[in-house]
């Protein structure tokens, strides 16, 4: 293989150079020194991903919107002697959005990891039967696309101007396959075109951050509660783990890919779902 050329077009020389890294694997998964911020992290998958963090010794800021998040900052702060603080923001508006970013790097100094964490589920069933003014449609887009990008535009001249970042998106296993027996086709689309963005991403973005993507299968968080019992049993005869997932299983994915350990992975998209992809 021949290459021609080190420059993308879209952002200019790509980095000729490997990284410093540390000679023991554990230091490589260290975040001592690192700013993270994760967005829907009052809760679920977001708080556990945030708690990890601050256990891997980084700063951590969280962000919510219905649930207060204050006392969960004050708690990691406490707990593992690092700098936490919460922030309120509507991750569907984009100056919300884009004023917390900004907020956040200039009360930390700097963002090295973000995670765009935040969304909501499809629950109106059918699309057929769903509200004919099409209310459900925009508002699990506005969330869980459009939200995930507004996080993208304004991290992404950060790391930019900081030369180097990593960005993790929380898709799903619905982005690789339909989902049964819920009806849910608005979310399985919202969450393929997450990880699509997510590698569109890492090729744009490839001389100063890397992205990557997350796709958990079905996980026990207030996330699914409006699910009944009978269809979550339905669920585990699908899952050949047989069970959901706590959201501690998910945070060694979000940990790899926030670390040095990780250096070399860009564009990647981890299934974390009990093997019901595999299939």
């Amino acid at each position: 293989m021949v290459i021609t050329s080190q420059i993308n077009p879209a952002v200019g020389p790509l980095p000729t150079k490997a990284p410093k890294l540390a000679s023991n694997v554990l230091d490589l998964f260290s975040l001592k020194g690192k700013v993270a911020t994760v967005t829907g992290s009052s809760g679920g998958i977001g708080y556990a991903v945030a708690e990890a963090f601050a256990q891997a010794g980084a700063d951590v800021s969280i962000w919510y919107n219905s649930k207060p998040a204050e006392g969960k900052a004050e708690y990691l702060s406490k707990t593992y002697g690092i700098k936490a603080k919460a922030y309120k923001a509507d991750i569907a508006n984009a100056d919300e959005v884009e004023k917390t970013i900004y907020q956040i790097e200039k009360d930390f100094g700097r963002i090295d990891i973000f995670v765009a964490n935040a969304g909501i589920p499809w629950t109106d069933g059918a699309c057929i039967d769903a509200d004919p003014k099409y209310e459900s449609w925009k508002k699990v887009w506005d969330v869980d696309v459009n939200g995930v990008y507004y996080c993208a535009h304004t991290i992404g001249k950060i790391f930019k101007k900081q030369g180097k970042g990593s960005l993790i998106f929380t898709a799903s296993m619905s982005g690789h396959i339909a989902n049964v027996p819920q009806l849910q086709a608005p979310y399985n689309a919202a969450k393929a075109a997450v990880i699509h963005l997510s590698k569109s991403l890492a090729i744009e973005w490839a001389p100063f951050a890397r992205v990557n993507s997350i796709s958990p299968g079905y996980i026990i968080t207030d996330i699914a509660d409006f699910v009944p019992q009978e269809m979550k049993e339905k669920w585990w005869q699908i899952i050949p783990l047989g069970r959901e997932a706590l959201p501690q299983e998910l945070v060694g994915a979000y940990l790899y890919l926030a670390s040095d350990a990780s250096t070399y992975t860009t564009g990647a998209d981890i299934l974390v779902d009990g093997g019901y992809c595999a299939p």
